[in-house]
């Protein structure tokens, strides 16, 4: 098995990108009830905006350092048995490297936001 990413992503709405810049991201409704904030690798990014945030406009992408938040990510079964990152707790703002409005490359991807 591949070693783990050390970055992963979450799609936020402008609501919650808001929340977030303000202090800490809690969870966007789905997180809530799951118990856990759901992030996405790089190569699953796209697949979960096209399954999960289709037709939604003003959508933006968030990096996170997972070894910043240090116990409180946990890798899960999902998706057709891949691992993805959960957080279990908060994601406040010092552990986002960066973030940008949701954006294509030509080939379709979600382009990763880039730090300034």
């Amino acid at each position: 098995m591949s070693e783990r990413p050390s970055i992963a992503y979450k799609v936020l709405t402008a609501d919650q990108m808001r929340a977030l810049e303000a202090d800490a991201f809690k969870g966007a409704p789905i997180d809530l009830a799951d118990g856990y904030i759901h992030l996405s690798t790089r190569d699953q990014l796209t697949e979960t905006v096209d399954r999960h945030f289709a037709g939604q406009s003003d959508l933006w992408v968030a990096a996170i350092d997972l070894a910043a938040l240090g116990e409180t990510v946990k890798w899960e079964e999902s998706r057709g048995g891949a691992l993805f990152p959960h957080i279990y707790g908060s994601m406040p703002l010092e552990v986002v490297i960066a973030y940008g409005a949701l954006e294509r490359n030509d080939d379709g991807t979600v382009k990763l936001p880039v730090a300034g």
